[in-house]
């Protein structure tokens, strides 16, 4: 798949807070849709959520995924001695399934081959993203029977 037009990842800075909340907020507004929050409730709970997940990778690579100009994601990257992780990717609604994830993660792949590491995530068990992981190769590790999550590894073919 070739790269979506003007396509870029730039460090993440301090000032890029708000709007990691406001992409983080986006992967969970159907998540508390049926919970019986009122609007405040639910954006205190978002926020206490991303803060405490902001501090668990201090180590890891943050990017902000930009298309012509503007910013519509954010990738972290925990880059290990013995594998990359990805902690996280994830784009606004309006730019999900568009092949920019899909794009990014082979980038990633690549560079895990050239690495010679494999590359490991952990993924809500219900996300759609688990198909598009699974379509790129990523296969389930680990004890997930009824688990919320599951542990997806990647694995660079060695010649």
């Amino acid at each position: 798949m070739p790269a979506p037009a003007h396509l870029l990842l730039r460090e993440a800075k301090p000032e890029d807070e708000p709007f990691l909340l406001e992409v983080y907020a986006s992967t969970r507004l159907e998540e508390l849709a049926g919970v019986p929050w009122d609007d405040n409730q639910k954006q205190a709970f978002i926020r206490m959520q991303f803060l405490a997940r902001e501090r668990c990778y201090p180590r890891a690579d943050n990017r902000i995924i930009v298309l012509n100009g503007r910013p519509v994601g954010r990738m972290l990257v925990d880059r290990g001695d013995e594998a990359l992780l990805l902690r996280d990717i994830a784009l606004l609604t309006e730019y999900r399934n568009t092949g920019i994830g899909s794009h990014l993660i082979q980038d990633l792949m690549k560079e895990a081959t050239a690495a010679g590491k494999p590359i490991g995530l952990h993924v809500v068990a219900t996300s759609p993203a688990v198909r598009l992981y699974e379509r790129l190769g990523f296969r389930r590790s680990g004890n997930e029977a009824g688990a919320a999550y599951l542990e997806m590894k990647w694995v660079p073919v060695t010649t």
